[in-house]
């Protein structure tokens, strides 16, 4: 599943494409991803002008003149393909909308190109999608506070998110501490691959118990302020080279990320751990459903 860095990424893309563009037309080929499209959700977007792209946790917030905001969220495999004008004239779009025209570049022959948003421009961007756990919300700006998928979102890792704040929600916390870092209400946007990569840098058990992190007047230990620190420095590194290339994993302009050229432990199971002076071997462990890599030698 696309996680921060790579939200990010398509963010940055579709603000250079959508940002001042009027949407003309917008197609739908299903009823449905992993809920079903808003009512009246093209009839409501069509008109609007994209002013400004926000991306909060995983979810992209696109909000337009109408004083609408449209939610994107990618799930497990989707992603929206950018066509300039000049590009879209190599295409026949006079054949019936029911179908892709854009499979070449898409891929799976366009079968899975679930939604086309048009521009005034000529431009169009495609979103596919083959295992349609995508998320597509439609809502006024002013209500955005109380959606029931924003709501929950816990703090933003680069905004005022510190150690004291981590060890506030650390405290009396009895799960593993690599199952807190997953969790979207204690920070956002930290998946699995860059929690193992952080626990690893920071020397961190990912089994260690949570509240363990906490001094006993509720300070956080040295232990976690180096996680806190961490984790913002590989979420960086991550948006810096794009993402990551696992489930091809690509942005707008079809570009894979190379973040996975710089895993540190994720993916190396009875490799040697690259810290320097460890010696030891990375494991592989299940936590909640996702697998963990870690180094028993150095991850204390």
């Amino acid at each position: 599943m696309p996680e921060l860095p790579e939200v990010e990424t398509v963010k940055t893309g579709l603000s250079k494409a959508w940002i001042g563009k009027t949407v003309s037309k917008v197609i739908l080929r299903r009823p449905n991803l992993r809920y079903p499209f808003p009512d009246n959700f093209a009839q409501q977007l069509e008109g609007q002008t994209i002013t400004g792209i926000r991306r909060r946790a995983k979810y992209l917030l696109i909000d337009t003149d109408g004083d609408l905001v449209f939610l994107s969220h990618l799930g497990m495999s989707g992603k929206y393909t950018i066509f300039d004008s000049q590009q879209v004239s190599n295409y026949d779009l006079s054949g019936a909308s029911s179908d892709s025209v854009f499979g070449e570049k898409t891929g799976f022959a366009g079968r899975h190109d679930h939604m086309e948003i048009r521009f005034t421009d000529g431009s169009i961007s495609v979103y596919t999608d083959p295992r349609r756990f995508g998320i597509v919300k439609l809502f006024h700006r002013a209500e955005e506070a109380i959606q029931p998928l924003l709501e929950v979102l816990g703090p933003e890792p680069f905004d005022d998110w510190n150690a004291q704040i981590a060890a506030d929600r650390c405290r009396g916390k009895r799960s593993p501490i690599k199952t807190t870092l997953l969790d979207q209400r204690f920070v956002v946007g930290v998946g699995n691959i860059y929690a193992c990569e952080a626990l690893h840098n920071s020397g961190i058990s990912p089994t260690k118990l949570a509240a363990k992190l906490v001094t006993k007047n509720g300070k956080p230990t040295k232990a976690l302020e180096r996680l806190v620190d961490e984790v913002k420095i590989v979420l960086n590194k991550a948006i810096a080279a794009g993402g990551s290339t696992l489930n091809d994993f690509a942005d707008v302009e079809g570009n894979l990320g190379y973040f996975s050229h710089h895993f540190t432990i994720y993916g190396r199971e009875d490799e040697p751990c690259l810290k320097e002076g460890c010696g030891g071997t990375v494991e592989r462990i299940v936590q909640s459903n996702r697998s963990t890599f870690w180094c028993p030698r150095c991850q204390k």
